[in-house]
């Protein structure tokens, strides 16, 4: 069982990594993954964010900074760690923040978000991020119990608009609404500007995966510019 993260105040004002390839990608590797890991910390990640329990358990030997865990099971609705199982699986195999779907949809166990988070607590040392898309997400998932807010899903879960670049407003609603948990901006931060507007914006930390850790995309758009 992962050991107990009881001080989250090294994450304040920094950069999280998720490291992250696709299925049937030549990085899709749990090992290749930990050392992606390992580079970026070596750059100042304060954190990082991985996905599968290979890659969470590569990962916990390969970096001595909050590993933060998560699987992803389907490719529509709730698929961000969508049960408690999943859950519990991550925070056993080290993860020290599990971050699973913190929408308000249903989910495929019949379990609330209430009661995931609940079961989470009870039975592991994990904390808890919600990955949410909409500032009510954020409002229900704090009552809930999470430990953490991402706004991960923010554009992907139908209820906002998928904005170019990471959703500021959404961001900047969720830090003046002060729900007593530390907000984690994620999604479409593909620049150090964007990064620091998420974080002038009011979040806590700052998560950054593809404009990092995945080569594909980023010489797309090197290419994309090129051609343009």
């Amino acid at each position: 069982m992962t050991l107990k993260l009881t001080n989250l105040d090294s994450l304040a004002g920094q950069l999280v990594v998720s490291a992250q390839a696709y299925p049937g990608e030549p990085m899709r590797d749990p090992r290749t993954m930990a050392q992606v890991a390992a580079s970026a910390v070596i750059g100042g990640a304060a954190a990082i964010r991985v996905q599968g329990i290979a890659d969470i358990q590569f990962a916990r030997a390969a970096v001595e900074v909050p590993v933060i865990g998560l699987w992803k099971d389907g490719h529509d609705g709730v698929f961000i760690t969508p049960t408690l199982q999943h859950a519990l699986s991550c925070a056993s195999a080290g993860a020290h923040i599990v971050a699973i779907d913190g929408t308000r949809r249903p989910r495929p166990d019949g379990l609330t978000l209430a009661q995931t988070i609940a079961g989470i607590h009870a039975q592991s040392n994990a904390l808890v991020m919600a990955d949410c898309g909409s500032f009510e997400d954020a409002v229900a998932a704090a009552n809930a119990g999470a430990d953490l807010i991402g706004t991960t899903l923010a554009g992907y879960s139908g209820e906002r608009p998928k904005t170019d670049g990471p959703d500021l407003e959404l961001i900047a609603a969720i830090a003046a609404a002060e729900l007593g948990k530390p907000l984690i901006a994620e999604g479409r931060i593909h620049s150090p500007t964007q990064a620091r507007a998420a974080l002038d914006a009011g979040a806590f930390a700052v998560v950054v995966g593809t404009a990092i850790t995945h080569p594909a995309t980023i010489t797309g758009w090197f290419k994309d510019a090129l051609g343009a």
